[in-house]
């Protein structure tokens, strides 16, 4: 007997579902050190095994916050068994994500040149 083979978008259906999970589960956690997450992004390997989990802060220290996460990913790992109805779910890998940061500082530095250049104009 041979496998069906997966479902093309079965992975990103995973990965979108635990992206909303886990972000319900982030506000049960008590840990000072989580301030206020957003969970921009998971991206899960094909077996299923590994989901990098990306996320961005609003307040607080990222640093820390990336450490109590990771700290706290058995707990939510276990909560998303509860939660997910697939054979294998991933064990959870959190990282700061830099997107917004990033593009904030290339706004200002946008600003900043266009500024430069009005004043050139003049």
């Amino acid at each position: 007997m041979r496998h069906k083979k997966a479902t093309p978008n079965r992975s990103f259906r995973v990965a979108d579902q635990i992206q909303r999970d886990v972000a319900e589960l982030i506000r049960d956690l008590k840990d000072p050190r989580i301030g206020m997450v957003t969970i921009n992004s998971v991206e899960v390997t094909p077996d299923y095994a590994h989901a990098k989990v990306y996320f961005s802060l609003l307040l607080g220290d990222h640093v820390a916050c990336e450490t109590a996460l990771n700290e706290a990913a058995g707990f939510l790992r276990n909560s998303l068994f509860k939660r997910l109805a697939i054979h294998t779910v991933p064990t959870l890998h959190f990282q700061f994500d830099r997107t917004t940061e990033r593009a904030l500082e290339l706004s200002a530095l946008i600003n900043r040149a266009n500024a430069t250049r009005a004043k050139d104009d003049e």
